[in-house]
């Protein structure tokens, strides 16, 4: 990794077998996001859709601190213009949904720590699993700035933790700690600062040992309950399971079984 980063900041690729680590590298302005560092995001996100060797990413940041949020100075012309900086055509690492975007398909686990503030939390609430480190700072704050959260915030904080709990936190600005965003669903473990990393690549290659094609079939058929509805969700039951069964990886699995023996899948 660059350990002497550009100055408006960059995001940095590592591959361990076939988990994507994406590293948020402007420690100097505590990670705080450019349109530079978001095109990369999305660049990243893009990679591991499109790189069938991947299976999982894990998002995390260089130095003491996720990220502090928006780099305003530059930020701020693109919001005037009703701007994106992730350009058209990416995955939205917000995953959003939103027109002329990808959404990603393949799991992301997120690692925080010390800061991590509006769009932080925004990018791991798009996420799939968040380990935070006991050390988070925690703080939705665009109110105390004249603007509104638009990467996610006021959507999946209400879902995670209702109404009230994501208006108490929403329209304070206030900061709270680990264990509040474990209480409020927000965070899935707490972990030490310096078991981090190590904590939420175990999580990544336990999912990466999984079958490949179940692994997103199911994450997408959860997502689809949560903006869509366990009715419609449902639906996709019987088409989905006929089309995994029939895979090499269903038969692998079967085999697997017989054989006692850990599964070898290749997401076919």
């Amino acid at each position: 990794m660059n350990t002497t980063p550009h100055p408006e900041g960059q995001i940095d690729c590592t591959v361990h077998g076939a988990v994507l680590q994406i590293c948020i590298n402007r420690p100097a302005k505590r990670n705080g996001f450019t349109p530079k560092m978001f095109r990369e995001l999305g660049e990243a996100y893009s990679r591991l859709d499109d790189d069938p060797a991947l299976r999982v990413g894990v998002l995390y940041a260089a130095g003491a601190h996720f990220t502090a949020g928006l780099d305003l100075p530059t930020i701020a012309p693109l919001m005037q213009r009703g701007e994106k900086a992730v350009p058209l055509g990416l995955v939205d690492p917000l995953n959003l949904g939103m027109d002329g975007y990808r959404r990603r398909t393949k799991p992301m686990v997120v690692a925080v720590q010390g800061i991590t503030y509006t769009l932080g939390i925004e990018l791991m609430l798009a996420a799939d699993i968040v380990v935070a480190a006991d050390d988070c700072r925690f703080s939705q704050l665009e109110v105390q700035r004249g603007i509104m959260a638009t990467g996610g915030a006021t959507l999946r904080m209400a879902e995670r933790a209702g109404m009230g709990n994501a208006l108490l936190h929403l329209l304070t600005a206030d900061v709270f700690d680990s264990a509040e965003a474990l209480r409020l669903n927000f965070v899935q473990k707490v972990v030490t600062a310096d078991g981090l990393l190590a904590e939420a690549m175990r999580i990544a290659a336990q999912i990466a040992a999984q079958a490949p094609l179940a692994v997103v079939a199911t994450r997408q058929n959860v997502l689809k309950a949560v903006e869509h509805g366990p009715l419609v969700a449902m639906h996709d039951f019987l088409p989905v399971q006929q089309r995994l069964s029939r895979s090499e990886d269903a038969a692998e699995g079967v085999r697997s079984f017989v054989e006692k023996r850990a599964a070898r899948f290749t997401g076919k």
